[in-house]
């Protein structure tokens, strides 16, 4: 019984493991699991090992103190909360130092911004260790203002790296991933921000970005927008919102918005002065024979306009199956495109990947036998090829015609010379990082950095 510690209702307590030199905890014996405060909670593999990487903002309403943690994962668990809400939570183990004594306790991550303490201590992590006098408060002493300032006030005086904001859906992806990791390697504080957790506050005065859970997101240098089709007009309106915040945009959101829509941009490309495939388009399936003809007849290409990763992409090898094609698609009011068929590419085509006006790399794209759209999405290899310096052109000319910073531009081999397939605003690194052994991610965070004279 004498070695128990003897505490208030409220205690100031620390995680050296975690790196949190003091943080104010409710001690509670009504609650069976201990809760600390986590925003940004993302898993990761290390060493074979599942660990946690979230943030914490130790200090209640204060968003400028930033601690950034990382643990082993030891659980995923349901926890109901006090209101009655039932939460899925991530478990860690951590050592707690409480009145000079130290031992391994629980926690479970999860955001407490409503709440009045950013940790709850629960009964499980005091039994036999704890007495708790309820009438009490902090028996075990306080910080002074002073020792708060000095653990999270201090002044930095090592350079501080930019506050880069990943907009995107899915963190798992080969892409996101590397673009976090490039990043944190290149000493920025990174965060991913799924796009479906973001809402905004339109206002003259004071316009916000807000994140699940009630985070303001107005505090980013840069946002890295990987916006999937489906998420195309909410995503542009929040990179619209984040640029309204005089947050920089690696890809802004008109050029993403006019890259997506296909007729729009091969429009954009034509007035630049870059050579594309004969295309055709029409509203009525009364032109469709006009429409065949106009590109050189059969065999041709269809594509839906709101196709992505060569879904919606239709090779017609007669006239008889163009016809067809064509008038299935427009009875079901679809926006297609009609382009002659580059026979000679024979299912190849090559990828040159731009970033800030520069071609970082590129690959040859070669379809599986039997198909004629290269796409990686659908089978088709990647090897590394040498492109000339007029395709190296034409890329540098299409991004820059789309505006955009980043873009994945295909190219098609014909006898007339190269020509323009399509831009892609939200390119995906795998294929082309694992062909030319390149850090493409690491290219794209240098733009950032070039933007902000960040050296």
């Amino acid at each position: 019984m004498l070695d128990k510690v003897i505490v208030g209702s409220e205690e100031w307590c620390s995680f050296p493991a975690l790196g949190i030199p003091t943080i104010k905890a409710r001690v509670d014996s009504g609650a069976k699991t201990s809760a600390l405060h986590a925003t940004n909670i993302t898993p990761f593999e290390k060493d074979g090992e599942n660990w946690i990487r979230f943030d914490i903002n130790p200090i209640q309403n204060n968003l400028k103190a930033v601690i950034h943690c990382e643990a082993v994962l030891v659980d995923k668990r349901v926890v109901k909360s006090s209101s009655g809400y039932r939460e899925q939570r991530y478990v860690i183990k951590t050592t707690l130092e409480i009145g000079g004594s130290l031992w391994e306790i629980e926690v479970t991550l999860t955001n407490r911004d409503s709440m009045g303490f950013r940790m709850l201590l629960g009964r499980e992590a005091m039994s036999g260790r704890i007495l708790v006098d309820p009438e009490q408060k902090y028996l075990l002493g306080q910080p002074t203002n002073e020792k708060i300032k000095e653990y999270y006030y201090a002044e930095d005086t090592g350079k501080k790296g930019l506050r880069i904001g990943l907009l995107a859906s899915n963190p798992e992806l080969y892409s996101n991933k590397r673009i976090m990791e490039a990043g944190e390697m290149r000493g920025h504080e990174m965060h991913f921000l799924n796009l479906k957790y973001c809402y905004m506050k339109l206002d003259a005065d004071t316009p916000e970005i807000h994140y699940r859970g009630g985070r303001v997101l107005n505090d980013f240098d840069a946002v890295i927008p990987r916006i999937r089709p489906s998420m195309t007009y909410y995503g542009c309106a929040l990179t619209r919102q984040f640029e309204a915040l005089k947050v920089f945009a690696l890809n802004n959101s008109a050029a993403i918005s006019q890259s997506r829509d296909k007729l729009f941009s091969l429009q954009l490309l034509l007035n630049n002065g870059v050579d594309i495939p004969t295309t055709g388009f029409a509203n009525s399936p009364l032109d469709t024979n006009d429409l065949i003809k106009m590109v050189g007849g059969s065999p041709l290409i269809v594509k839906l306009l709101e196709g992505t990763q060569g879904k919606g992409v239709v090779l017609a090898e007669t006239k008889k199956a163009a016809e067809s094609v064509i008038n299935a698609f427009k009875s079901l009011n679809a926006n297609i495109l009609v382009q002659e068929f580059i026979k000679e590419a024979n299912g190849k085509d090559l990828r040159l990947f731009v970033v800030d006006g520069k071609v970082v790399a590129a690959m040859q794209r070669e379809a599986l036998p039997g198909e004629f759209r290269a796409n990686i999405h659908l089978g088709g290899t990647a090897s590394v090829v040498k492109v000339t310096p007029e395709e190296k052109r034409i890329a540098i000319k299409a991004a820059k015609a789309m505006n955009l910073k980043v873009a994945g531009v295909d190219i098609i081999r014909s006898s007339k010379g190269p020509l323009l397939l399509e831009v892609n605003s939200s390119p995906g690194l795998e294929g082309i990082e694992g062909a030319t052994h390149k850090d493409i991610a690491g290219e794209m965070i240098k733009a950032i950095e070039k933007n902000f004279k960040w050296k």
